[in-house]
């Protein structure tokens, strides 16, 4: 019995965000086949055994017309099982035209406001008919591979100065600063994570640092990021998807909500959020650009002083 899962997302985020819902599924019907609009997520999920294959659809998703070439697509995995985690009628008429013939759905013309953990936790608990969905997992890796990205014995800790926008983004200088900070008080090494284009905002951190125990991560493939994640022991940055990988392998993960909803980390108990001093955190949402300076240098501190 073949089953595949629609993840109608681009962002690696927003995908591992519903990972555990996924490992559900498979639990029910055996490795699932993901399909998915972010080119990265094979690269995440490549060990996992209860993911068959992620397949990467860089087209037919975006006109209402292109059904009938998705239709078609489908069609080509014989899945007799799909669950579309996405109020989207089109992907709903694909699969119903590829003659799929168990197809699960969000209600459709509901995309806003969508809470992604609370939908995604009642639409699998509604479908495979059980109570109690968990709303994280594991993330799993080749432990063959670990020694190599093993660097010493001191405590590490990855520090996400990237993310998808600048309204989310802290800023290098007080990466900076909090590097300064916490060489005064321990012994530590500093992962950078940032994207190939973030490289000379990673170079202006390092420059900042007088102890050379900083690196950059931005010309690393994420196939070898996570396992820099894996070896570190706590995550602290911007929304990116660095806190979804550090807290599904149950690291502590530190995420700094500028303009980002909650609902990015509501679901694992390795969340722990920062906001601006007096900011609600349910009334942040993707425009709030609130001032990264309102996030001090002690405010953190303060924050991961029990865990590091």
């Amino acid at each position: 019995m073949k089953t595949g899962i629609f993840l109608s997302y681009k962002g690696l985020g927003a995908n591992l965000l519903h990972l555990s819902y996924c490992h559900q599924i498979a639990k029910k019907f055996g490795p699932v086949s993901i399909i998915t609009l972010c080119p990265n997520l094979n690269k995440i999920l490549k060990s996992d055994p209860l993911i068959k294959e992620v397949l990467y659809l860089n087209k037919y998703h975006k006109k209402f017309f292109d059904l009938f070439r998705l239709s078609k697509f489908l069609k080509e995995f014989n899945f007799e099982n799909i669950f579309i985690f996405y109020p989207g009628l089109r992907q709903f008429l694909s699969c119903k035209i590829a003659g799929i013939k168990n197809i699960y759905h969000y209600p459709f013309f509901n995309k806003k406001n969508l809470h992604l953990v609370n939908a995604a936790k009642n639409f699998t608990e509604k479908s495979l008919k059980i109570e109690n969905c968990p709303t994280e997992t594991k993330i799993f890796i080749d432990h063959s591979k670990i020694e190599k990205y093993r660097l010493s014995n001191h405590k590490k800790i990855i520090l996400g100065i990237g993310s998808s926008g600048p309204t989310t983004k802290w800023g290098y200088d007080n990466f900076a600063s909090l590097i300064n900070e916490l060489n005064k008080i321990g012994d530590y090494y500093f992962y950078l994570l940032c994207g190939s284009d973030e490289e000379i905002g990673a170079k202006k951190i390092i420059n900042q640092i007088e102890k050379k125990n900083c690196e950059s991560l931005s010309s690393k493939d994420v196939s070898e990021i996570i396992y820099y994640i894996y070896l570190s022991d706590i995550f602290i940055g911007n929304d990116s998807f660095g806190h979804h990988v550090a807290c599904q392998m149950n690291k502590p993960s530190f995420v700094i909500l500028l303009d980002t909803p909650k609902a990015y980390s509501d679901y694992s108990k390795n969340h722990y959020r920062l906001t601006p001093p007096n900011i609600d955190i349910n009334d942040i949402s993707h425009d709030s650009a609130l001032d990264p300076n309102s996030i001090t240098t002690e405010m953190i501190l303060n924050k991961i002083k029990n865990f590091i």
